[in-house]
């Protein structure tokens, strides 16, 4: 089910349409625990980002169901693991940019910012 020329991003706001829209997405957190603990998004999975290289099965499975949609704090780790992951063939996944602090701003208020 992999995209071709799929962007490397994709907004807060495109995420949150096609969640609202049915579509088939899986929200990938890379932060690290510590992070996760001070906010997350409803529905997504924490998989930090020194974890992918031994969950890339399990993300490649995904991303052949799904968008596999990876954030963090800012944008920059989920840029590279996104870039990483298309490398390994994984093509079906975007980064959020912004990562969750954006999201905070634009989607969701009561997700705290740090």
């Amino acid at each position: 089910m992999a995209e071709q020329n799929l962007a490397f991003e994709i907004t807060p706001k495109e995420v949150k349409d096609l969640v609202d829209s049915g579509a088939r997405v899986v929200l990938i957190d890379v932060r690290e625990p510590h992070e996760h603990a001070i906010c997350s998004i409803e529905g997504a999975h924490l998989v930090p980002m020194n974890t992918v290289p031994a969950r890339v099965q399990s993300l490649e499975a995904a991303a052949d169901e799904s968008l596999v949609v990876v954030f963090c704090h800012h944008g920059m780790r989920s840029l590279s693991v996104v870039n990483w992951l298309r490398q390994q063939g994984v093509e079906n996944c975007q980064s959020m940019s912004g990562g969750i602090d954006l999201w905070s701003i634009e989607i969701d208020r009561s997700v705290p910012r740090y």
